[in-house]
């Protein structure tokens, strides 16, 4: 069952089995299983205001995560009978804890004969169809995949959004929007709230050139042309970019997480056979520094970054002292010797 199914048969009915498990699943023509959270958290708020009555609510809904909570709780809240309601709803997040035996213990048990009464409905990360908590799982209720969406999905998931907060959006501003924000639904979502919010109530129509508006920011732009200036190997550029950002009023340490992100995505372009597993609106901004680096260059440009925080936290160094040595050296020019 794939989570929009689970979702279009919340009204229906068809959401009646003992036990769920939402995991990651596998999109089609991809080579590895994925997962999108917030598909997941959509389909868990829509099913508790169906299936239980807010005024007893506090008797026969309960939530926890599996890492926190010993499973013999959680096993005892599913095992309780309902009180003032028809059935009782119980939400496990984190429930990958449960793939290894040891940790299962008593879920296991629990799954060989589940409460009717109750609904379980567990959520996990990552997943493993050879563990007996996936197969018991399968046995006594539902398997529920929430893959990441494709581009393609993103957008019509996004004008949908739009449309309902009664607004319209062009076609190259739903583009935009996605090509900006990536396919994480998370991000997606953010930013329409943020794109409506920017517009006001007197706007129904977003354009491209309102999607721009709205996620312009001038630390941002920063960001960027301190990227271009190290990818292209221009110190003095760098150094400005950064003395622009510290101006801004970005904190060292801000400042030296926001290149190691950058650095990652790099190496996640630098990296990919395909298409890089972020957005492609950053994969285009960071692909000059990962043409740079390359691969093999991102350890030591990781090894920088970490020599970096060392010398702030442990050396007395100034850190933007420490900064400004970091962002030379990754903007040295790449084919330059030492003369002997």
């Amino acid at each position: 069952m794939n989570v929009a199914d689970f979702i279009g048969g919340i009204d229906s009915g068809a959401v009646s089995a003992p036990v769920y498990l939402f995991c990651p699943g596998k999109p089609p023509r991809a080579r590895a299983a994925t997962f999108e959270p917030f598909l997941v958290e959509r389909a868990l708020e829509l099913f508790v205001d169906k299936a239980i009555d807010p005024a007893s609510k506090e008797f026969a809904y309960a939530a926890y995560y599996a890492d926190e909570t010993p499973v013999e709780s959680v096993v005892m809240e599913a095992q309780t009978l309902p009180f003032l309601a028809d059935r009782r709803v119980v939400v496990v997040r984190n429930a990958d804890r449960y793939l290894s035996e040891s940790n299962a213990g008593p879920m296991l048990q629990y799954l060989s004969d589940p409460n009717s009464a109750t609904v379980l409905l567990m959520v996990t990360d990552r997943v493993d169809k050879r563990t007996k908590f996936y197969k018991a799982c399968a046995k006594v209720g539902e398997i529920v995949e929430s893959p990441e969406l494709s581009e393609a999905e993103a957008r019509k998931w996004a004008q949908k959004e739009v449309e309902k907060r009664e607004r319209t959006i062009e076609r190259d501003a739903l583009e935009e929007l996605v090509r900006r924000a990536g396919n994480h639904l998370s991000d997606v979502s953010n930013s329409i709230t943020i794109l409506i919010n920017f517009l006001g109530d007197e706007t129904h129509t977003i354009t491209v050139d309102a999607v721009i508006a709205a996620s312009a920011d001038v630390a941002e732009e920063e960001v960027w042309a301190l990227t271009d200036a190290i990818a292209a190997s221009q110190p003095g550029l760098a150094l400005a970019s950064l003395r622009r950002l510290t101006d801004l009023g970005k904190h060292p340490d801000e400042l030296l997480g926001t290149i190691n992100w950058l650095l990652k995505s790099a190496y996640a372009v630098a990296a990919a056979d395909g298409p890089p597993p972020i957005s492609r609106f950053v994969a285009q901004k960071v692909t000059p520094l990962a043409t740079k680096l390359g691969a093999r260059k991102m350890r030591a440009a990781f090894a920088l970054c970490t020599d970096t925080q060392f010398m702030m936290r442990n050396t007395g160094t100034d850190a933007v002292l420490a900064l400004e040595l970091l962002v030379v050296k990754l903007a040295y020019p790449r084919g330059r010797r030492k003369s002997a």
